[in-house]
């Protein structure tokens, strides 16, 4: 029965099927084909998927992401960015960096890092002769830190399936997120020393602390949402689903009476957009929960343990099966959704393995954000590159560099599991 889901599964996504639906219909095959299972059961897995108190959490974190990209954050985020870094080499790579990361610690989604950043810097990097394609590739992979320091609605999925400590995610993502910021900026300097990238050798302007303060000045009330965001997780002030409420009023109150740039008529668009981002999610979550537990009846579970038994020996070799194979699936299916499927897989492997949960949560949120930015099946790259209003092909030509040093700080996690799971340790006991 695996091996008949799996051909129909491949043969689906060869012919263009969206994902969501391929899921519903082999789910619903899979039941059907069994002969103790009612088709009844695939409407009640999915909706006992989505009967989770912290999921929750997710569309208030949508909704606060939409209130964030209409209030005018993101602009001045990548103003003080580039007081900051903008006088070095590739300044304005390494500002859409900087801007990734602290706008990571207000959205909570890669996409809506990508795209908001990109929108504003893409056209300034061209401006100054950045190869569209360099420009696109670079954030669309910048953007993956969206996900990974916290907040991260990816950590909220994980760890309402996985029944992992969602503050602990959140807190095991700083450090591999500034990693991965650093690892980028690192790839920028290299490309500025090759001859084929004069534009990244232009140096505008020096450094200014005057300029930086009153950058800093307008910014400091976006800069104190991550703050409010894991303080008040910490200090248990309120859970993450209720952090999510609160960046929400927070996101308002800082575009309506700080910024003034959000209006009151924006609110029913908003609100639109965020519902049906939600619905989407939503619906990916249900029905890969619904195949998932399909896929655990049918034992795939077993069977995945026992291949990594046998072609893998200890915490380090494991982990690193299990990130080829997730690095792999992510480059033709959707991350969201291979990450759904795999949970059970990954909960089951740690268990066995006695691998530290923050370490694999965060190793699992990782590898579906790298996916994002491996082709053909990219969502960051094609978001990117509709904003560059360069050739697909073009931005695949210059990402690899910068997925290289993705992967470095991916396998520096699998090595050293403290990089995810000592501040959590730290601070939760």
């Amino acid at each position: 029965m695996l091996v008949a889901l799996s051909a129909i599964l491949l043969a689906l996504i060869a012919l263009g099927v969206p994902i969501l639906l391929v899921m519903g219909v082999v789910g619903l095959f899979g039941i059907m084909a069994t002969p103790e299972l009612v088709p009844a059961l695939f409407p009640q897995k999915m909706f006992a998927m989505l009967d989770n108190f912290s999921l929750l959490a997710l569309p208030y974190f949508i909704l606060a992401g939409e209130l964030i990209a209409r209030g005018g954050i993101s602009k001045r985020l990548v103003e003080f960015a580039e007081t900051v870094v903008g006088h070095w080499r590739g300044g304005l790579g390494h500002a859409s960096v900087v801007s990734s990361m602290i706008f990571a610690g207000v959205s909570g989604s890669s996409v809506a890092d990508t795209s908001a950043i990109g929108s504003i810097l893409v056209p300034a990097m061209k401006g100054r002769g950045y190869k569209p394609g360099f420009a696109a590739a670079l954030v669309a992979c910048a953007g993956t830190i969206g996900a990974i320091i916290p907040p991260s609605m990816t950590m909220i999925v994980y760890g309402s399936m996985a029944n992992v400590s969602i503050g602990g995610l959140f807190l095991g993502g700083i450090v591999p997120g500034i990693l991965i910021g650093v690892g980028l900026m690192i790839v920028i300097y290299l490309h500025s020393l090759w001859p084929a990238y004069p534009e990244l050798r232009r140096v505008s302007g020096t450094f200014s602390a005057h300029l930086v303060l009153r950058a800093a000045a307008h910014v400091w009330p976006a800069l104190l949402a991550p703050v409010l965001v894991l303080g008040g997780i910490l200090t248990g002030a309120f859970t993450a689903t209720e952090a999510g409420v609160v960046a929400c009023f927070y996101s308002f109150a800082i575009g309506f009476f700080v910024y003034r740039t959000l209006k009151l008529r924006d609110l029913p668009a908003i609100f639109v957009k965020a519902g049906m981002t939600t619905a989407l999610v939503s619906g990916i979550i249900g029905v890969a929960g619904a195949l998932g537990w399909l896929l655990s009846y049918l034992n795939f579970n077993d069977v995945v343990l026992a291949g990594i038994g046998h072609v893998a020996v200890g915490k380090v070799a494991v982990l690193l099966t299990l990130m080829v194979a997730m690095l792999v699936l992510t480059m033709f299916v959707d991350s969201m959704a291979i990450l759904i499927i795999m949970i059970p897989v990954a909960v089951v492997v740690g268990r066995q393995f006695e691998i530290d949960e923050f370490q694999l949560g965060l190793l699992m949120v990782m590898a579906t954000q790298i996916g994002s930015t491996t082709p053909p099946v990219a969502v960051l790259l094609f978001v990117a590159t509709s904003i560059a209003g360069c050739s697909y092909n073009e931005t695949i030509r210059y990402c690899w560099s910068f997925v290289a040093a993705e992967i470095t700080v991916l396998l520096l996690v699998v090595l050293l599991p403290d990089l995810a799971s000592w501040i959590p340790r730290y601070f939760l006991g």
